[in-house]
Formats: structure tokens, C-alpha cells, sequence
């Protein structure tokens, strides 16, 4: 491969680039931007793609965002691999700030109390009493996940579609401007040799 690393990442360089790019963030939006922005499919389904992976995002079913994105998509006419692009919105520096606003908005429409301070975590997840949380954890954070993911799935839909369309004319028209430029050279080379 041609730009492979000399010496390959171990596990710790790995994890940490998991939680921290090399570069920088902005520097993997961009990355990803450009990705998305070159898939070959209509502007429709790469919208669809990247606002179920960004709705799914705001799930608490860790473990299950590519597949959940990719059936989405796949009922909404989207691209699979945007789906799992826009599930890159759920990450570790996002988690957090997903988990507590859909929690919290969880809680007042059910118009449950906050629960979560009488739960012991690591009991029940260390004997694996996944049903338990279910009731005072899960239902809120679904119920609070939907509008919120919903909100958030409509805005990336609308940039992301506007984005590749944008994207797509300002191609096509520096294209034309290239093909309009190299014929008037060809033109001219021919009316030199022609008189030459």
C-alpha cells in the first residue's frame, strides 16, 4: 500500500486515536464530509442514510447502531454506507450529553422521577439483569431519544441533501468550465498547425 506506516499502530496508539484523532476533530468532520459528499447515489438516499444513522445514534442500544441505521435506511430508500457514517454523531465525547438530555426528557414525558439514583450498575450488569434496567434506564432514554433524534435526523437530512447537491452543480460546472477551456486550446493548436 502506498501510504501504509512504517512501524503499524499498537493496540494503546488504537484506542487512543479512537478517542482522540491524530490530527484533530475538524480535521475528521472533513474527512468524513468529503466522504459522504462523494458517494455515488442520489441525493435523496444519502440524506436518508445519514439521518438514520444520526437518528439511531441517539438510541441507547449500544452494540446496535449499524444494523438498526442500516434496516432504517434501508426502509427510508437510504445509502447503507452513509447510515453508518451518520452513526459516527454517537461517539464517546457525545455519549454522555445523548444519554442525559434523552434521560432527562425521557422522564418528563413518561412524567416518571429520575430513578437512576437508587440503581446499583454494576450489580445488575455484572449478573447480567439487563431486564431490570429496562423500566427506570431504558424506557426513558427511548421515549426521550425519539423526538430528540428526530429533530436532529430532520437537520442533517436537510444540510446533508443541500450539501451534495451544492456539491454535485459546483462539480459538474467546473467540469464544463475545464472541457470549454481545453477545447479552445485544441482550437487553437489546430489553427497554429493549420498555419504552420
Amino acid at each position: 500500500m502506498l501510504f501504509r506506516r512504517r512501524k503499524p499502530a499498537d493496540v494503546w496508539e488504537r484506542t487512543r486515536t479512537l478517542f482522540w484523532p491524530r490530527r484533530s476533530f475538524w480535521r475528521s468532520a472533513q474527512y468524513y464530509a468529503k466522504r459522504v459528499l462523494r458517494l455515488t447515489a442520489t441525493p435523496h438516499a444519502i440524506a436518508a442514510g445519514i439521518a438514520a444513522g444520526v437518528f439511531v445514534s441517539f438510541l441507547p442500544f449500544l452494540g446496535f447502531h449499524f444494523i438498526l441505521a442500516a434496516v432504517l435506511a434501508w426502509v427510508l430508500a437510504g445509502n447503507l454506507i452513509a447510515s453508518a457514517i451518520g452513526t459516527a454523531i454517537g461517539n464517546p465525547l457525545t455519549f454522555p450529553l445523548i444519554w442525559g438530555s434523552t434521560y432527562k426528557l425521557g422522564c418528563f414525558i413518561l412524567g416518571s422521577h429520575d430513578a437512576s439514583d437508587g440503581i446499583h450498575f454494576g450489580r445488575l450488569l455484572g449478573h447480567f439483569e439487563f431486564w431490570q434496567l429496562w423500566d427506570p434506564v431504558l424506557k426513558p432514554m427511548v421515549a426521550g431519544a425519539i423526538p430528540i433524534g428526530m429533530a436532529f435526523a430532520l437537520g442533517f437530512y436537510l444540510v446533508t441533501r443541500w450539501s451534495v447537491v451544492t456539491f454535485r452543480h459546483e462539480r459538474q460546472r467546473r467540469l464544463a468550465e475545464r472541457a470549454t477551456r481545453r477545447a479552445a486550446l485544441s482550437r487553437a493548436h489546430a489553427g497554429a498547425v493549420a498555419r504552420g
